[in-house]
This record gives C-alpha cells, sequence and structure tokens, in this order.
C-alpha cells in the first residue's frame, strides 16, 4: 500500500534496474545464420537484407572464427544452390559433396567448439523453390521425408551437432530421427520447426537464397497464421517422434505463441527473428525513424520474456558488438 510500497524505489538507477531485471539478452542465446554460396572470394551483400551476406566457404572460415571470437558459440548453416544443381529429387541435397556438407566441415576444422546446426528443406535444392518433391502441382509427404532422412543423416556424417527440419512435412521429425538412430548418431540433436506460420515475412529470405516457389505458396504445409490451438498439435507430435528443441517461426508477430508452448511444454524453445522483421527495422533506422540498437535489444528481450531459450537473428553480430 502506498507510501509504504513505492515501484519506483528498483527503477531509480540502471545498476538497480540490471539487478533486479527478470529477462537479460546473453551472447549464448543467439544463433547467427550464415548465407553460404559456392566461390572463392565472396562476400556479397544481399540487396534486401542491407549489411548482410552470401560468403563463399574461405570467408566463412574466417567468419565463424571472428564470430567465435567475440562470443558467439553457435551457426545456422544455409546454402545457395546453383541453378544446374536443382531438381525435383533433392539429389545434391544429399550429395556428401555437396555445399552444405563442405561448409559443415569447414567451420568444425576451423572452429571445433562452434555449435553447427544446419537447415533441411528441400526448397533450396528444388527447381520448383518449394520444400518437398512436387508431383502435378502438389507436395508428396512422405516420398519428401525419405530424401530430408538422408540429407540429416548426410549432415550429421559431416559432422552437424543439430539438425534443423524447416519444411514442415507430417511424420519427418520421427524419420529422420529414426535414420540417425539407425546409424548411431545418437547424441545428433534435432531442432524442430513446429510451429512455422505461412508468413509474409520472408520474403528477404527467399532473395538470399533464390527459393521462391515458382508456382502456389506454402500454405498447404506451413501453418495458417490465423491458428493457434494447432500450434500445440504441432509441438506435441514433433516432441513424441523426437525433437529435442521446437522452433517458432516468425518471432514477434507470434509472442502469444512463445507463451502457449513455455506454458504448455518442457522442451527448450527457438525462435527465429526472421528476414522481414530485421530488414524492416533496417530501413527505418536508416531512415533516422528508430535507435535500431535499443530496438534491437528490445525485441530480443520480449522474446525471452515469452519464453525463448534461444534466438536465431540477423543482428547477433551487432548485439555482440554493442554488449
Amino acid at each position: 500500500m502506498f507510501p509504504i510500497n513505492r515501484n519506483r524505489r528498483l527503477r531509480s538507477s540502471k545498476v538497480i534496474r540490471d539487478l533486479v531485471s527478470e529477462n537479460k539478452i546473453n551472447l549464448t542465446d543467439l544463433i547467427v545464420p550464415l548465407f553460404i554460396k559456392d566461390g572463392k572470394n565472396i562476400k556479397e551483400e544481399i540487396e534486401s537484407m542491407p549489411s548482410y551476406y552470401r560468403m563463399s566457404l574461405d570467408v566463412i572460415e574466417k567468419e565463424v572464427k571472428f564470430l567465435y571470437e567475440i562470443g558467439l558459440k553457435s551457426v545456422l548453416l544455409f546454402v545457395k544452390v546453383s541453378e544446374n544443381l536443382k531438381d525435383n529429387k533433392g539429389l545434391e541435397a544429399i550429395n556428401p559433396n555437396g555445399l552444405m556438407q563442405r561448409a559443415i566441415k569447414t567451420i568444425k576444422n576451423s572452429v571445433p567448439e562452434m555449435v553447427v546446426i544446419t537447415d533441411v528443406a528441400l526448397d533450396p535444392y528444388s527447381i520448383y523453390g518449394h520444400d518437398g518433391i512436387v508431383k502435378n502441382n502438389k507436395i508428396l509427404n512422405d516420398s519428401t521425408n525419405d530424401v530430408l532422412s538422408k540429407m540429416a543423416l548426410s549432415h550429421a556424417k559431416s559432422g552437424a551437432d543439430i539438425i534443423a527440419p524447416s519444411d514442415m512435412m507430417d511424420g519427418r521429425i520421427k524419420k529422420i530421427r529414426e535414420t540417425l538412430e539407425l546409424n548411431k548418431f545418437h547424441e545428433t540433436a534435432i531442432m524442430s520447426y513446429s510451429i512455422k506460420y505461412a508468413s509474409n515475412f520472408y520474403g528477404p529470405f527467399r532473395d538470399a537464397l533464390n527459393s521462391k516457389p515458382n508456382f502456389g505458396d506454402k500454405k498447404t504445409y506451413q501453418m495458417d497464421f490465423r491458428n493457434r490451438d494447432e500450434a500445440f498439435l504441432e509441438v506435441k507430435n514433433d516432441i513424441e517422434e523426437g525433437a529435442d528443441i521446437i522452433m517458432i517461426k516468425p518471432g514477434l508477430p507470434y509472442l502469444d505463441i512463445i507463451r502457449d508452448i513455455k506454458e504448455n511444454f518442457s522442451c527448450p524453445i527457438a525462435v527465429y527473428q526472421v528476414s522481414g522483421e530485421y530488414s524492416m527495422l533496417k530501413a527505418a533506422a536508416e531512415k533516422g525513424w528508430l535507435d535500431e540498437k535499443k530496438v534491437i535489444i528490445e525485441q530480443l528481450t520480449a522474446f525471452k520474456r515469452a519464453g525463448a531459450s534461444m534466438i536465431v537473428s540477423y543482428h547477433s553480430i551487432d548485439i555482440a558488438k554493442s554488449l
């Protein structure tokens, strides 16, 4: 009761505010997405993602050393596949000498302690830009799962620590887990994109990998953004099938979903602050409309407050420098 209780006492200085803060951003919470392209000495800016780059393996080798030195210990890999290597079967996705497989080995040889997380989906490899095998303009579920499990195994053999299926096919976690177990990769974890909405925030990412679908959209396999209860079923299924970490994507528009999952499941939660979120903030900051660093911290703290254990963010390097 006022004046005995004065809430402002614990807001009176920055040191006190920091002392009693409920949520803090640690560099070990952050996962750095890396876009990889074949070639040498390549570091090309992605037009729709200012200050973010596609890099060749020789540049990536130096980049991961830099990341580790500044305190960023986890990376999530995506590859931009040459057009001539794309098909409707995912053959390049399971090539033991493919770009992803070589990227994993390069990073592990460069910084063995770096946690390497790999994207598992067919859209970068598909002539259709979809996350699965296509037949008569439909995305096939079960035959896609067969390729995804082989893809995951090839990543594990190359040295990946965590496999991250982002495709949203039904039953793919069970198929991948069984394949990993059968081949004695018992310690390879699965970070499942259990809750991946058919969002309008993915545009810049698809520019980065040239992976836009060339017919239709992804609404038959990614979740309807109008739905909330459906997320519980997706998470429950994936945990039962062997997922170790649950990914929620996108981030900021889905804080309610993050909180729902935190309150109802005990698994670690990853949140992806996606390309559209990144590019919007960059554009506003460039105009001088927002203080970029302060808004980044506020957004990442919102993810932690909602229940995130870890955050995939294109702002990770900026945060590391500022912290």
